[in-house]
């Protein structure tokens, strides 16, 4: 039990004063970037599916009777 005592007030230590926290702005700076990789993502996975699905209709398309 000690050992897990030691563990929580280290952590509560460390993370208090030894770990470097962002500002508001560059947390928000942050935010924006990730929402815009996040989109910019999205988008190209959209276009391959939708490039990958209307390339299999095409192909299924030569084999109907």
């Amino acid at each position: 039990m000690n050992k897990v005592l030691k563990y929580a007030k280290d952590s509560y230590h460390e993370m208090s004063e030894k770990v470097t926290w962002p500002t508001w702005s560059e947390l928000q700076q942050s935010t924006a970037i990730v929402l815009l990789a996040t989109v910019f993502i999205t988008a190209a996975v959209w276009v391959m599916d939708f490039a990958s699905n209307q390339i299999m209709k095409l192909i299924y398309s030569f084999f109907k009777s």
